[in-house]
């Protein structure tokens, strides 16, 4: 990817941003500054090493692994996940969609996706790939000196490492949106700084540097498992479960014009 091109994505994923926070707080998108740490070209390389897959199922055995992980965690039943190499990718989508009144086509594409990107990120403590993603976001973050640094999905994993790896970073907030922070196995166990604690009582620590950590999950969200980040991590604030969009789960859109997130920010914006 070139650099303009680059540039030319973040810049548009950051104006999509501040349109849907100015949406939810009631005020035109030109009183948001708001800048987007665009990473996923550093993922693209790792991600093209695996290939296209099997169009069944997934076939690199760490998504593999994740996948059942993540289903054991969402209650999929035994019968169903059907052994850890063998990961019946059918029956889990129709599974939970049926659980999360969800359409199973869309479903079966982000599951993909969504475990492709996030086996790219962790697949090793020290990757290329890791590291250069978590720089990504802390250069953007130390660039702008922001108040508030709002992460969703797999961005919240990144942005929390690199909160981590840079305490000199120092936002006021640390907003997290549909965050697989907790997901054990899959994230959790693999973050860096390793959580700390005997089981079962290991814990997370809130990144030093932010000021206050507030997490914000759809119930009806598959991603954001499991419920309530401050089972797992010390030092968050506020835990809010709210309904964010029946039907439409886990669009970053939806989270940023929420009302949670809008009355969650709009003290630091002066709204």
């Amino acid at each position: 990817m070139t650099p303009e091109r680059k540039e030319e994505l973040r810049a548009v994923r950051a104006a999509a941003w501040a349109g849907h926070l100015a949406e939810g707080l009631g005020i035109t998108a030109e009183r948001i500054d708001l800048d987007f740490a665009y990473y996923a070209d550093r993922l693209l390389p790792r991600i093209a090493e695996q290939g296209a897959g099997s169009p069944d199922g997934i076939d690199d055995p760490l998504e593999q692994e994740m996948l059942t992980a993540w289903s054991a965690q969402l209650g999929v039943p035994m019968e169903v996940v059907q052994g850890h190499l063998t990961v019946p990718l059918r029956q889990i989508t129709s599974w939970v969609a049926a659980r999360f009144n969800l359409a199973e086509g869309p479903l079966s594409v982000f599951i993909r996706v969504l475990f492709r990107e996030v086996a790219a990120y962790l697949r090793e403590p020290n990757s290329s790939a890791r590291l250069a993603a978590r720089e990504e976001v802390a250069e953007r973050i130390a660039r702008k000196r922001p108040n508030v640094v709002i992460a969703h999905s797999l961005g919240s994993v990144v942005a929390y490492e690199a909160l981590h790896a840079h305490p000199e970073l120092r936002p006021d907030l640390f907003l997290t949106l549909g965050s697989p922070l907790a997901l054990p196995q899959v994230v959790f166990h693999r973050l860096h700084p390793t959580p700390q604690g005997e089981p079962p009582n290991v814990f997370g620590l809130r990144p030093p540097s932010a000021g206050r950590w507030v997490n914000i999950a759809d119930p009806g969200d598959p991603v954001s498992v499991p419920p309530q980040l401050s089972r797992h991590f010390k030092g968050i604030a506020l835990d809010h479960t709210a309904a964010i969009a029946p039907f439409n789960f886990h669009q970053a859109r939806n989270y940023l014009r929420s009302a949670a997130t809008a009355a969650t920010i709009g003290p630091y914006l002066g709204v």
